[in-house]
């Protein structure tokens, strides 16, 4: 299925409820309506009001027809999704963080990356570095048995930089492509957790020159906007690069990812639609718009 299309069926509840409130009569963008499906999706105030603000103004000047707006809008939104295209400088071993609180789908998603690169030609390590939550080890152990990818793990309690040095080191010596780090998700308090994920990163740069070069922060699509404030968080301490958003395809919630590349200036890097390994899709901005918008063209209400 080409990648638009397998987003396209993720982004249906969105759609459909973003659709039914923004079309009018002959398939005209209604402006005083705009603003609401923005914030049904879930795109976030601010980012709502600027997408209505620059319509309202482009539709007394710019386009004269139903096309014309679709076509202005979603040139608008690409825009504001747009990424600079500089993929992250690679390192050898690649070190990605994966970081995000727990029940984001954080650690599936550890398995989901290291599957993909696997897919791509790269040899790859996962590392259990969430040694405070046994159940976290466990399922990432148990996803490298289904996939037949190899997993460093320690005892549980056991120092998170600790284990991601021993991992690196190993990677070092095997000459690995890429090494991909599990990490805790929730500590005793909020304070701990965002040291302990800056320790880890020091760690990372002592063993590798420039590791991290990714730092990947895992949102659950479901909670909407909520979550941006806990990602300002990650984003300062853990030196966030991208985002991953995970259970796109069971909510309406859809647009956060709008509000993720406006309110948090960090770019959506991969989306989850589904639960099999083959449903976490690299983003793409023009994929997501012509999902999100495509069955609007000539559809009236």
């Amino acid at each position: 299925m080409e990648l638009w299309e397998r987003l396209r069926k993720g982004l249906g509840a969105t759609r459909a409820l973003f659709g039914e409130r923004l079309m009018g009569e002959g398939g005209r963008v209604r402006v005083e309506a705009l603003e609401e499906a923005l914030l049904v999706a879930d795109v976030g105030v601010e980012t709502a009001e600027g997408i209505v603000r620059d319509f309202a103004r482009a539709s007394r000047s710019e386009v004269a027809d139903a096309g014309g707006e679709l076509a202005w809008l979603k040139a608008r939104l690409r825009r504001l999704l747009s990424d600079d295209g500089t993929p992250p400088q690679r390192g050898m071993p690649h070190v990605v963080l994966v970081v995000g609180v727990n029940g984001t789908g954080k650690t599936t998603t550890v398995a989901k990356l290291a599957a993909a690169a696997r897919a791509a030609g790269r040899s790859v390590v996962m590392v259990a570095a969430d040694t405070f939550r046994a159940a976290a080890v466990e399922q990432l152990q148990s996803w490298g048995q289904r996939l037949g990818l190899e997993v460093v793990a320690h005892r549980q309690g056991a120092d998170p930089a600790a284990v991601v040095f021993d991992a690196l080191n190993a990677a070092k010596s095997r000459k690995l492509d890429e090494v991909i780090v599990d990490t805790a998700g929730r500590l005793h308090t909020k304070h701990n957790l965002m040291a302990e994920l800056e320790k880890v990163r020091r760690v990372c740069g002592r063993a590798v020159t420039g590791a991290p070069q990714e730092v990947l922060l895992v949102l659950d699509a479901t909670t909407g906007s909520n979550g941006l404030a806990q990602a300002r968080e990650f984003r300062e301490h853990a030196g966030v690069t991208g985002v991953v958003l995970t259970k796109l395809d069971g909510t309406a919630k859809g647009g956060v990812v709008l509000a993720v590349a406006r309110e948090l200036g960090v770019p959506v890097k991969w989306v989850g639609v589904g639960e099999s390994v083959e449903d976490l899709l690299p983003f793409s901005a023009d994929a997501f718009v012509e999902a999100l918008l495509e069955p609007l063209q000539g559809e009236s209400r």
